[in-house]
């Protein structure tokens, strides 16, 4: 059974790119995409279970990933979180693991995410 994937990212052409990442690793399935900090807390809020891995994006046009990353975990406190940003730092990693993130990856390196998903699936 593939796991379900809630993911939040505001560029349409990254939701498209992570996606294709998605099907490449295998076993997952985008149950729901939010653009938003407020649109990704709302769904979680309405359906805490229904997602099995949060993949979310540090900068949105509207709030912040960083928002989203505590209600996720709320919401499902054993299912993995993994951060993507283009500002990847140890300081911004350590940050996002403090609020609950288990990975944070660079999107420029596209070969890590997919093998951490691949231990996943």
């Amino acid at each position: 059974m593939a796991l379900r994937v809630l993911l939040v990212e505001d560029m349409p052409d990254m939701r498209m790119l992570l996606a294709d990442l998605l099907g490449v690793a295998g076993g997952f399935r985008v149950v729901h995409a939010s653009a938003t900090e407020a649109e990704a807390r709302l769904w979680l809020q309405e359906n805490p279970q229904g997602w099995d891995l949060a993949i979310v994006d540090l900068v949105l046009d509207q709030g912040s990933g960083l928002g989203v990353i505590r209600p996720a975990r709320r919401a499902g406190p054993a299912a993995p979180i993994a951060v993507v940003t283009a500002y990847a730092s140890a300081g911004i990693e350590e940050h996002c693991r403090r609020l609950g993130a288990d990975a944070v990856f660079d999107k420029a390196d596209s070969a890590a995410l997919v093998g951490w998903l691949r231990t996943l699936a």
